[in-house]
């Protein structure tokens, strides 16, 4: 079985998207039509601009949706999906090309997510850090041993979790987890604290345009993060894309899920090959590739 994947925020490289730009008229088309939705030429700062053009929140959630999703619809009859999933932001990208969002509505959530966020994270400073080299029972431990606010946030692979909160319940957490083993307790370039408590504002404005916006059943069960189980029900979808902002990304579960649900080759669909990576640490053996225009 088919499994795609879509890639988050982290994944976007200048000059991404240029030669699906160039490739067709089709997706020239939408990606015209996103200039026109966002107010502003997304693509000038797509194939143009430098890595720090492209790490502003409100230019980096657009900008990976679109490589996404103009990509899996370049692929055509190609694009054969028997489960999708995407890691945090990828979730919008998985469930458009997975038919249960239009693509303006997905574009327009996006945005409102990423401003959101922005919001949110200038409301009190937080950060992020990768802890590497421990169980995710450990992590989940320290965590609630730490008084200020701290949780894990991406459970991206085996011996890889990613923590989320104030500045102070971070460093006070990566200070535990390196006494506990950590081989290494990273801090991220990041402007927040993105899945995490300390998202709740932002959590709270994406709700109403969430609940305002067309699901629709999508053609295959798409994995979601906040629990790492497969949908269709449009209603349970809206509920956890929102759930999503606040809570954990389950992507360690959801890869093993999807492998125990029958999935035999992972496609990663966006810029870079990071959850390809992510992928083969939960099963070596398992097949991965990235999409490419034929």
């Amino acid at each position: 079985m088919n499994a795609y994947i879509f890639p988050g925020q982290g994944a976007q490289f200048p000059g991404m998207g240029k030669d699906l730009y160039e490739s067709s008229d089709r997706a020239k088309e939408l990606f015209e039509q996103a200039n026109s939705i966002l107010g502003f030429r997304i693509t000038d700062v797509m194939f143009n601009g430098t890595e720090e053009d492209l790490k502003q929140t409100n230019v980096t959630q657009p900008a990976i949706f679109l490589h996404s999703v103009i990509l899996a619809d370049s692929l055509g009859k190609d694009f054969k999906p028997d489960m999708v999933a995407g890691h945090s932001l990828g979730e919008f990208s998985a469930l458009v090309a997975a038919g249960a969002l239009s693509f303006e509505d997905g574009l327009k959530l996006v945005a409102a997510r990423a401003n959101a966020m922005q919001k949110a994270c200038e409301i009190q400073p937080s950060t992020m850090a990768a802890i590497l080299g421990l169980d995710d029972y450990t992590v989940e431990e320290v965590c609630q041993l730490v008084s200020e606010i701290v949780v894990p946030a991406n459970y991206n692979c085996p011996g890889q979790l990613v923590i989320s909160g104030s500045i102070e319940g971070v460093d006070k957490a990566c200070a535990l987890l390196t006494e506990r083993g950590a081989k290494r307790a990273l801090k991220l370039n990041v402007g927040g604290a993105f899945h995490s408590p300390l998202m709740e504002a932002a959590r709270a404005d994406l709700e109403s345009a969430i609940e305002a916006t067309q699901i629709k059943e999508p053609v295959c069960p798409v994995y979601q993060n906040i629990d790492a189980k497969p949908y269709r029900d449009p209603a349970s979808i809206k509920h956890n894309l929102t759930a999503q902002l606040t809570g954990a990304v389950r992507w360690t579960q959801t890869v093993k899920k999807m492998l125990e649900d029958g999935a035999t080759s992972f496609t990663e669909v966006g810029p870079g090959n990071v959850l390809q990576g992510l992928v083969k640490k939960v099963d070596r053996a398992v097949e991965t590739k990235s999409a490419t225009l034929s």
